[in-house]
């Protein structure tokens, strides 16, 4: 059988306490505050979600990274190369060579997620292994045409309340204005990500500055004009309802340089001569300058650090970004941080919501900071840490020294749509565990951890990404 136990993920000495803990919010709806799902899964009353694999496997690069570690092709998995070459169009083939290597993601946050989505979202009983994969092909299959599977009838099943996209800034947000524009009710709002025309290095930088001035009707030649399509594009998105900003850069490093050479920078990457420091201060400044942006227009600001992106050359050369080579790197905050947080650290407009992926600047640097600050909040555990025992490090790590209030609640960060409930419940399975060992060591009474989880569950990630109304 599939039906994964009640009691997963507790402690068996305080598994009663945090049974009640889990209880109490189980049934709360869910916040997804930042996230990838595509909103052209939600545009329409009607989406083809394509064959079980389409869904499951070719975009889910948690599963194609573990199974390219053990030699398996990419393009065996359908992964699409960019040159074209063929990669294999066997959707069925493809999942039997999952299924049979299925054992690789034993106590991995995917092997836990897929179980979940198995049984409770697509009511499958059987395990998933090499005997069972095309009777559960076939189940996921004829549920996939069902109305009662498209995604906006999911939505209102997973309890979702309010989904956020990452959009990026020169997005025409056309699938948003659909949603907006018709009878459905789901709240989907976009998040402004401009890491594409932010960072000079990225891949066709100049030809998404393009897109950038297509969409915003501002020519953009020059640094003053660049700010001005940035935030005519960011109050775009907030008429469709954003309420936040998403920004990765591989270090913590800001910097405010001069009009002069900002413009200096900004014409060297137009004439396609700026040099790796020039992108490197480039995006040092523009972290600064779009904290500024969001004391002035209330936009949270989502820092993302510590991605080597696209470590493996082949697999970039292959098949572009995204393809599960990106490897973390030692993170420094205190230092790097300080220009941003000298001019807008104090702000009451101001909520930064930092996210790392170096695990020792818990305890040494980020709740510290966030300790401190009034901007600075604290991200959950992400992407290589979003698991059960991430969690409890987080936990143990940053609230003793930020508190809990200094933190966001959960976010599922994840483009697997039918993971999303998968992902919140290890959350709240881990809240519970966590506060029920604190109740009882008598660190808290039960009333107060019941506070806690609640908000941790839904209070904090509502109220940080000021999604009230």
């Amino acid at each position: 059988m599939n039906s994964p136990s009640a009691d997963r993920y507790f402690e068996p000495t305080t598994r009663d306490i945090a049974r009640r803990l889990y209880d109490a919010v189980n049934d709360l709806p869910l916040i997804c505050p930042h996230g990838h799902v595509d909103p052209a899964m939600l545009a329409a009353p009607h989406y083809d979600y394509g064959t079980p694999v389409d869904l499951l496997i070719i975009p889910d690069h948690y599963i194609f990274r573990m199974l390219y570690s053990q030699g398996i092709a990419l393009e065996s998995l359908g992964i699409p190369r960019k040159d074209g070459t063929p990669v294999e169009t066997d959707h069925r083939r493809i999942w039997q060579l999952v299924a049979d290597h299925w054992h690789l993601f034993r106590a991995t946050p995917t092997g836990i997620w897929v179980a979940d989505e198995l049984a409770n979202v697509f009511s499958i009983q059987e395990k998933f292994s090499s005997a069972s994969a095309q009777a559960i092909y076939d189940q996921i299959a004829e549920k996939l045409v069902q109305p009662d599977f498209q995604p906006r009838a999911l939505f209102e099943r997973f309890n979702i309340e309010v989904l956020a996209t990452t959009d990026p800034a020169a997005s025409r947000l056309e699938h948003h204005r659909a949603i907006r524009d018709s009878e459905w009710t789901g709240r989907v709002i976009p998040t402004f990500r401009p890491d594409a025309v932010v960072n000079l290095d990225t891949e066709g930088w100049h030809d998404h500055i393009t897109c950038l001035s297509e969409v915003t009707g501002i020519n953009i030649h020059n640094y003053s004009t660049f700010i001005d399509a940035l935030k005519h594009q960011r109050a775009v998105f907030q008429s469709l309802g954003a309420t936040a900003t998403d920004h990765a850069a591989l270090e913590a490093y800001t910097e405010r340089l001069t009009s002069a050479e900002s413009e200096a920078i900004f014409q060297r990457a137009l004439r396609a001569t700026a040099s790796g420091d020039d992108a490197r201060r480039f995006t040092a400044h523009m972290l600064s300058e779009m904290a500024r942006m969001s004391v002035d227009d209330g936009l949270v600001m989502q820092l993302h650090i510590g991605a080597y992106r696209n470590h493996n050359p082949h697999v970039f050369e292959q098949f572009g970004r995204d393809m599960g080579a990106d490897i973390p790197v030692h993170s420094e905050f205190t230092r790097a941080l300080k220009p941003l947080l000298d001019d807008v650290g104090s702000s009451p407009n101001m909520t930064l919501i930092l996210f790392n992926l170096d695990e020792a600047t818990y305890s040494r640097e980020l709740a510290p900071l966030a300790g401190h600050y009034p901007a600075l909040r604290l991200g959950p555990p992400w992407w290589f840490f979003d698991s059960l025992y991430g969690m409890r490090r987080f936990f143990e790590t940053v609230i003793e020294t930020a508190g809990l209030y200094n933190t966001v609640g959960f976010n599922d960060d994840t483009r697997a749509y039918p993971s999303i409930p998968a992902r919140h419940d290890v959350w709240r399975r881990a809240s519970a565990d966590w506060l029920a060992g604190l109740v009882a060591r008598h660190i808290i009474d039960e009333d107060g951890a019941h506070e806690m989880i609640r908000d941790l569950a839904y209070n904090l990630a509502k109220t940080a990404y000021r999604m009230s109304s």
